[in-house]
């Protein structure tokens, strides 16, 4: 009589799935702040020089975040405080436009390190 063995390798897989889709949640930070960056306003570089990028796990997520520590940069992202920007490239929202912009090319970063 043939016996059949079954070998329990869920948590294994499950891990290592989730390892790459860290490797791929990491990617997105730096492809959305990158975007960012070039319409960030620069008059001193104060505010493109207090960006942040930070990946944690929370549980069963991955949590990618991005930001400013510039105490102005609340005020000069909001589209309904009026400014004039020195640099051409700089606009209002420069933070939410940056990850719109770069949203196809993290889509295809965050799938392709899960399917590696």
């Amino acid at each position: 009589m043939a016996k059949a063995r079954v070998t329990n390798r869920l948590p294994q897989f499950a891990r290592m799935v989730q390892d790459k889709g860290v490797k791929g949640v990491t990617q997105a930070p730096i492809l959305g702040a990158s975007e960012a960056s070039v319409m960030t306003p620069i008059d001193t570089s104060a505010l493109l020089n207090s960006q942040y990028r930070r990946v944690e796990q929370e549980g069963s997520k991955v949590v990618g975040t991005v930001g400013y520590t510039a105490e102005y940069a609340v005020s000069v992202h909001d589209p309904n405080v009026k400014q004039k920007f020195r640099r051409t490239s700089a606009e209002k929202e420069f933070l939410a436009k940056g990850f719109e912009n770069a949203e196809p090319n993290i889509r295809a970063v965050v799938i392709g390190s899960i399917k590696t």
